[in-house]
């Protein structure tokens, strides 16, 4: 029997799938394994080339099947899909990643490591709590005006709203309604303590990286955006789209291109948000920025 140099594992949550082919691409392998078993399964084979989707979990797989001598290369599902022959199923999903793997022109995804996908988390923990700030803010803001109670739009707004329903003397707020109130404030300071912790974090994972401050040298971008760069993108210089000049020369890169629709929405959302701080630097400039996690498309 020959030796399998080619892998395609399509990973779940408990079983996996695995599709393996030789150096002449007759199928070896096609079988599915327990996520208890898929270490012990790969360390007995020898060095092979595997294909993955990066989905969930894949940068973990990647990085513990690298660790045992195999070459792994993630794929974008949206890439791999075309290769789907018929019957969508594990097994017809794993063909298809064994096939895309070898292609010549496939695009892969850099293998992220534990640093960057805790940075990763620190910043979608924090939106996770601005999205419910916004819920809580707008809950009470709704409930008392059920009763006649408005204040202006802003934080002032919202504490003066806060102050009516700590005034147990305001008759205008049943009792009932006060308690629901007070508890949603409560949740609403507990999660401004929460984003302010958040923040202190990334300021300290922002210092402590070398191209994460580079970045911030960038007009119109700041800690939080150098930081979900830093994350998003390991090794710029393996991506295909390039960066606007400046960020070129930051990451590495030297030559300019055009700006960028799809990709990373929160790297591209604090990117505007820098521009309309900084008078240095154009929106098409900086909003070329998110050119490494994205594909070419001119901004309309």
């Amino acid at each position: 029997m020959q030796a399998v140099t080619t892998i395609g594992l399509d990973i779940a949550k408990m079983v996996f799938q695995v599709h393996g082919v030789d150096a002449e691409g007759k199928v070896i392998i096609r079988r599915k394994l327990k996520r208890r078993y898929v270490a012990a399964f790969f360390q007995k084979l020898p060095p092979c080339l595997v294909g993955i989707e990066a989905c969930a979990s894949s940068h973990h797989w990647s990085r513990e099947l690298k660790a045992l001598g195999h070459t792994v290369r993630l794929m974008p599902p949206a890439y791999v899909k075309p290769y789907v022959k018929r019957q969508k199923n594990d097994a017809a999903d794993a063909e298809a990643i064994c096939e895309a793997v070898t292609r010549a022109n496939m695009r892969f995804v850099e293998t992220k490591t534990p640093e960057q996908q805790s940075c990763l988390m620190l910043h979608r923990t924090r939106h996770l709590f601005i999205r419910q700030q916004t819920a809580v803010i707008n809950a009470i803001r709704a409930h008392l005006a059920e009763f006649g109670i408005v204040a202006p739009v802003g934080r002032n707004g919202v504490e003066a709203l806060l102050d009516v329903v700590a005034d147990s003397s305001d008759k205008r707020v049943p009792e009932i309604a006060r308690g629901c109130l007070a508890a949603l404030g409560a949740q609403l300071r507990m999660l401004k303590a929460q984003i302010l912790q958040f923040d202190r974090l990334i300021m300290a994972w922002h210092r402590s990286n070398e191209t994460s401050k580079r970045l911030d040298e960038i007009p119109g971008v700041g800690p939080a955006l150098a930081t979900a760069l830093v994350a998003s993108v390991g090794d710029a210089s393996q991506h295909w789209p390039q960066l606007w000049s400046p960020a070129s020369v930051m990451l590495g890169l030297s030559d300019p291109g055009g700006i960028f629709r799809l990709g990373s929405g929160s790297c591209r959302s604090r990117t505007r948000a820098g521009v309309r701080k900084s008078s240095a630097a154009s929106a098409n400039e900086a909003i070329g920025i998110c050119a490494a996690c994205s594909r070419p498309a001119r901004w309309q």
